[in-house]
């Protein structure tokens, strides 16, 4: 059994210190664009200055980069209120599909014109159109991604949307919205939840809810993306192999619906909800210390460049029709 390993419980110990250590460094004003999740990435590609940590934990960090992300995955859930989303109004969903339809399409076919591979440039897509590092996290087992992969992919959402949260604030005296305008925008073009809080909140109060509503629509739109992605990877895995599989359902993502409904639902104390939303956060945490502690630098330095351009392109596109939609329908 796996759990009576010594490394195993080695690998639980320095990721979940990584992933806590992440989260209350999130909490150092210099550091909330960074976000809980990229620092607990960073602190784990920090641990590889020790090889015998990391070779002492590794029967324990596979596990937690696989069933660690699924469970703060579920967890997440009960973050997204249903409700709040139905009574935002049809403009809202309608426009949270377009987002992340245009940005996936976008930076993807930018992917490949510049000849990047198809599981990274799906990831960073998908991390640029519904929300960062969670939403690579989410597809990569779809796609059967490598871990430098993935990691690269989580890399270039975060940095982009740090850049382009401070790039919105900085716009907002020049655009000249209404605080709802200025929410939508941040709420429908910011990659990770945290950078649509940050930027969101520099409108005030009206416009940071407008802005988690808009983003929380994108995060709903997990599910199925990730369900369409691994049937696109399955087709192209059987044109080339020629083999029978089965269809890919990330069963994971029920479980997100159902942790949403069950928020929306069931009355639950607040308390008890943030408890949970905050276990998530330490799940997702663990399993990117997981994936940091086993990243190859050489590949990121050596494949960033192309991936990062392609992301940058359909951020700016997505920033352009963010502005043009909330100015129109909002």
């Amino acid at each position: 059994m796996r759990w009576k390993e010594t490394g195993f419980w080695i690998g639980i110990l320095v990721t979940l210190a990584c992933s806590l250590a992440g989260k209350y460094l999130a909490l150092l004003p210099g550091l909330q664009l960074i976000g809980a999740l990229v620092i607990a990435l960073i602190l784990g590609m920090l641990v590889q200055v020790s090889r015998t940590v990391v070779v002492s934990a590794q029967p324990g960090t596979g596990f937690i980069s696989n069933k660690f992300l699924r469970l703060g995955i579920i967890l997440l859930g009960f973050r997204l209120n249903l409700e709040a989303l139905a009574d935002s109004g049809i403009k809202t969903i309608i426009l949270a599909i377009v987002v992340v339809a245009f940005t996936i399409v976008t930076v993807y076919f930018l992917c490949k014109w510049l000849k990047v591979e198809d599981s990274l440039g799906l990831m960073a897509a998908c991390g640029c159109g519904i929300c960062g590092a969670a939403a690579v996290m989410g597809v990569s087992p779809q796609v059967k991604a490598k871990n430098d992969d993935a990691v690269l992919a989580v890399a270039v959402v975060c940095i982009l949307g740090t850049v382009f949260t401070l790039i919105e604030v900085g716009l907002k005296p020049v655009l000249g919205m209404t605080p709802t305008r200025f929410g939508v925008m941040t709420g429908s073009s910011l990659h990770e939840i945290a950078h649509a809080v940050a930027a969101g909140g520099a409108g005030g109060t009206q416009a940071l809810d407008a802005s988690i509503i808009m983003k929380l629509s994108r995060v709903l739109l997990l599910a199925p993306v990730a369900v369409i992605v691994g049937i696109i990877a399955q087709r192209k895995a059987k044109a080339t192999t020629d083999e029978k599989s089965k269809l890919p359902i990330p069963w994971f993502m029920g479980g997100f619906l159902l942790t949403s409904a069950i928020g929306t639902f069931v009355a639950m104390p607040a308390e008890l909800l943030n408890g949970l939303v905050s276990v998530a956060y330490i799940c997702l945490g663990m399993a990117m210390a997981a994936l940091g502690m086993s990243v190859n630098f050489q590949v990121i330095i050596r494949r960033g460049g192309r991936v990062f351009l392609a992301a940058t392109i359909g951020s700016v596109a997505l920033l352009a029709l963010s502005i043009t939609a909330s100015k129109l329908f909002f």
